[in-house]
């Protein structure tokens, strides 16, 4: 599998686009609540739907424990989590997949402003199931 064979590459990608954009014009530097300030910018002017901070459910068991705020969902399927870090490591890579088990969404985002050049990854939740 190429990753343009990914799930939602087509949007994933438009979304990386705005990402760029917003780190080629501000650069690294300021804090995460910036850069999503940024990016919400982009992506409304792109024409895509999102909710930001959008608060996400977390079951255990089929039992609500707690929830937990997603920086970005976007068309309701695409998890995006902004970083400003001076590199990621794979501990955030981690996260951001436990996060889209925890709320059964099939792929999402890691989008870090916060080195030199922009970093992403797109993340695949394996465990997606479709018929939740």
């Amino acid at each position: 599998m190429t990753e343009k064979d990914l799930p939602d590459y087509e949007l994933t990608h438009k979304i990386i686009g705005c990402a760029m954009r917003v780190h080629s014009t501000l650069k690294n530097g300021f804090q995460e609540v910036i850069y999503q300030r940024a990016l919400a910018v982009e992506m409304r002017d792109s024409g895509m739907g999102f909710s930001k901070e959008h608060n996400m459910p977390i079951f255990y068991k089929n039992e609500l424990i707690g929830a937990r705020r997603v920086d970005f969902l976007v068309e309701g399927r695409i998890s995006v989590e902004l970083k400003a870090l001076a590199s990621l490591e794979d501990v955030h890579i981690a996260q951001g997949l436990n996060y889209l088990e925890a709320y059964n969404i099939e792929c999402g985002l890691l989008i870090n402003f916060g080195s030199k050049s922009l970093q992403f990854h797109r993340l695949r939740n394996k465990k997606f199931n479709s018929t939740k």
